[in-house]
């Protein structure tokens, strides 16, 4: 009798479809003509000045008229942006799904798939997508406090990235719970799957070595990615390292909110784990 195949690649088909509409989405926006492109950054990327407009109107004004006397070309683009001062309350979501070029949405494609397929196996198909937005939700928020005249667009789901990268953390570095095995690179008829070990306590993972190396790594590349370089343009839109910041800490202190109760001894209930 001769063994199961097993794939040496195996993602979880929630994973496919997020990367799929990811990469379905940016094809469609290049075969758009430039003005419809622009309409849908305006209208589905997240501007933080509009979530400012609704509660102080008169500041955002300030911000238009001093770029209308500095350049009145920007001006005209701050004031596209802004859409009549209408905030549009799906955009905290959308702008995860909008990329500037090809090389930023396969960057967090990749990222998606070597952090989310793990997170994804333990939430299971609906709390992995809600813990999504969510993640993309706390990025925005991140972004609009410390960027609160901005009328530029921010894209890029690098905020979801960052907030399975924190909930990784949260199981990825108990004994048998190998980051490759939970990708599928392992044996997968073993007793316990790497992805559904127990969980450090949230306090458990400032105790942890190996995950104070990868959070005090994690917060140092962006804090070298916000001093070299800041926000970066990115064809129309910003990617801010605040964005990143706010869906790690998602990730990590919200971890236990969509954490299956059968994935014991759970979270933050439990004893703190030993290194």
């Amino acid at each position: 009798m001769q063994p199961d195949r097993q794939r040496i690649f195996n993602v979880p088909f929630v994973l496919v479809a997020l990367i799929g509409l990811m990469l379905g989405i940016h094809l469609l926006r290049q075969l758009l003509p430039l003005d419809q492109d622009i309409w849908a950054l305006i209208h589905f990327g997240f501007v933080p000045g509009r979530f400012t407009y609704l509660v102080d109107p008169g500041r955002i004004a300030k911000v238009i008229a001093a770029a209308q006397q500095a350049d009145p070309t920007q001006a005209e683009i701050d004031r596209a942006f802004l859409n009549n001062g209408g905030p549009l309350w799906w955009t905290p979501v959308t702008y995860a799904l909008l990329h500037a070029n090809w090389a930023h949405v396969g960057f967090n494609a990749l990222w998606l798939v070597a952090f989310g397929a793990p997170v994804a196996r333990r939430f299971g198909n609906q709390r992995f997508i809600a813990f999504c937005i969510g993640g993309a939700v706390a990025g925005a928020l991140a972004h609009l406090v410390t960027h609160l005249n901005d009328l530029q667009p921010v894209i890029g789901a690098s905020a979801v990235d960052s907030a399975t990268m924190a909930a990784a953390v949260r199981f990825i570095f108990q004994p048998g719970a190998a980051l490759g095995a939970s990708l599928g690179w392992s044996d997968p008829r073993q007793q316990k799957p790497p992805h559904a070990q127990p969980a450090l306590s949230l306090g458990a993972v400032f105790t942890n070595s190996q995950a104070m190396t990868f959070l005090v790594f994690w917060f140092l590349t962006n804090f070298l990615f916000a001093m070299v370089s800041g926000p970066a343009s990115l064809g129309g839109g910003v990617v801010a390292w605040q964005a990143h910041v706010g869906g790690f800490l998602f990730g990590l202190i919200a971890f236990a909110l969509f954490d299956p109760p059968h994935n014991a001894p759970h979270n933050d209930v439990a004893a703190p784990a030993k290194d």
